[in-house]
C-alpha cells in the first residue's frame, strides 16, 4: 500500500462501506449481485449520501456567492483605486481594504469552493477503491473495510453495456465497450459541469456582477473546466465517471431549486420569480394594490415674472381756480376723476 493510499485509507473505508450497504439493499430488492445495475446504483447511492451531508455547506456556498456578487462593484472600485500601483505599501493597503470589505459583507471567496474541496478526497478515495478492485479480488491487495475479495470479484464482474466499473479509456485494450461508455460519460460529465456553472453565473447574478475582472475569470472557467474534465476523464474509471456525472446532476437540480425559490437580488432569476407571482395572482383573481399616483403640478418654466411696483400713497398737491392749494390722497377720492375735498391754505405773500 502506497503512502497516498495510507493517507486516504479512512475515507476509502467509508466509501467502500456505503457502497456495500447500498449493494446489499439493492440485492435484497431483487437485483443480481453481480449486475452492473446493482453496483452502478450503489455509486449513485454514495453520491446521494455525500450530497445530503454537504447540504449545509451548499447553503454557505450560495450565501458566499451572493455576497461576492453584491460586493463586486465595491471590489472594482478598490481595484481601480490601486490600478498600476505595485509598491508594497499600496499592495498592503489594497489587501487590507479587500479583507475589510469581506468582513463587512460577511463573505469569503473560499467559502464558495468548500463543497468541491470536501468532495475531492471522496473522489480520489472512490478512484482508488475502483482501481484496486481486481487486486482485492485476487488477494494481492488487502480488503478495504467491508469490501472483501468476494464482493470485489462481484463488483469487477459487473458491467454496464459490456464495460466494467474499473475500466478506463486509456487501458481499454481491445474492449471497445469501455471506450464507447467512457466517451459518453465524459461528454455527459463535461456538459453537466458547463450547464451547472452557466446556470449560476447567467441567471443568478445581477448585471453589476457580470462586469469586471472577476466576472471575466468566471466566464473563462465556464469554458475551461469542461475541457479539463474532458481531457482528464480518459484516465478515470467508469465508476468515477458515473459518480461525477451523478453529482453534477444533483448540483443542477439543487441549484435550480435554490435559484428559483431564493434568487439573488437584482438578477434575472428574481425578475422571473416576480413575473411568476404576478401571473399566479392574476390567475386567482388577485390584483395587487398599487399606491395612488401622486400628481405634481409643475410651474411653467419661462421668463421669471417681474414683481410689480406698488404705488405709495403720496399726497397730491391740488390747486383750484381761486389759487388755493390743498392735498388729497388717491384712496380718498369719491370716484374716478373726482378729486377729494381739499384743505384750504393761506396764500403766500
Amino acid at each position: 500500500m502506497s503512502w497516498f493510499d495510507g493517507l486516504l485509507k479512512p475515507i476509502m473505508v467509508v466509501v467502500a462501506w456505503i457502497m456495500v450497504q447500498f449493494h446489499a439493499l439493492l440485492t435484497a430488492v431483487g437485483l443480481d449481485p453481480e449486475s452492473g445495475a446493482a453496483w452502478g446504483l450503489s455509486i449513485v447511492g454514495l453520491v446521494i449520501v455525500i450530497r445530503i451531508l454537504l447540504i449545509p455547506l451548499f447553503f454557505r456556498q450560495i450565501k458566499a456567492s451572493r455576497g461576492m456578487q453584491m460586493l463586486a462593484p465595491e471590489m472594482q472600485a478598490i481595484q481601480k483605486k490601486y490600478k498600476g500601483k505595485t509598491d508594497p505599501a499600496s499592495r498592503e493597503a489594497m489587501s487590507r481594504e479587500t479583507m475589510a470589505l469581506y468582513r463587512e459583507h460577511g463573505t469569503n471567496p473560499f467559502a464558495s469552493c468548500l463543497p468541491i474541496l470536501l468532495q475531492s478526497p471522496i473522489f480520489f478515495a472512490l478512484f482508488r477503491v475502483l482501481i484496486e478492485l481486481p487486486r482485492i479480488a485476487n488477494g494481492t491487495y488487502p480488503p478495504i473495510g467491508p469490501m472483501s475479495p468476494e464482493l470485489a470479484a462481484q463488483a469487477e464482474a459487473a458491467t454496464i453495456f459490456g464495460a466494467p466499473l474499473s475500466g478506463t479509456f486509456m487501458q481499454a485494450g481491445d474492449n471497445w465497450h469501455i471506450r464507447v461508455v467512457t466517451v459518453v460519460l465524459i461528454i455527459a460529465m463535461s456538459a453537466t459541469t458547463f450547464l451547472t456553472q452557466r446556470q449560476l453565473t447567467m441567471k443568478n447574478m445581477p448585471p453589476a456582477a457580470l462586469q469586471g475582472p472577476m466576472a471575466q475569470q468566471q466566464k473563462v472557467l465556464l469554458y475551461v473546466l469542461p475541457l479539463i474534465f474532458a481531457f482528464s476523464g480518459v484516465n478515470f474509471p467508469i465508476g468515477v465517471l458515473i459518480y461525477w456525472t451523478t453529482t453534477n446532476l444533483w448540483s443542477m437540480g439543487q441549484q435550480f431549486y435554490t435559484i428559483r425559490r431564493m434568487p439573488a437580488p437584482g438578477s434575472q432569476a428574481e425578475a422571473a420569480m416576480k413575473e411568476r407571482k404576478a401571473r399566479k395572482a392574476k390567475s386567482h383573481g388577485l390584483i395587487e394594490e398599487t399606491p395612488p399616483a401622486v400628481i405634481i403640478e409643475e410651474k411653467p418654466r419661462g421668463q421669471r415674472e417681474q414683481p410689480k411696483r406698488k404705488d405709495r400713497n403720496k399726497p397730491r398737491v391740488i390747486e383750484d381756480r381761486t389759487g388755493t392749494t390743498g392735498t388729497a390722497k388717491d384712496d380718498e377720492s369719491d370716484g374716478p376723476g373726482t378729486p377729494a375735498p381739499s384743505t384750504p391754505t393761506k396764500p403766500k405773500k
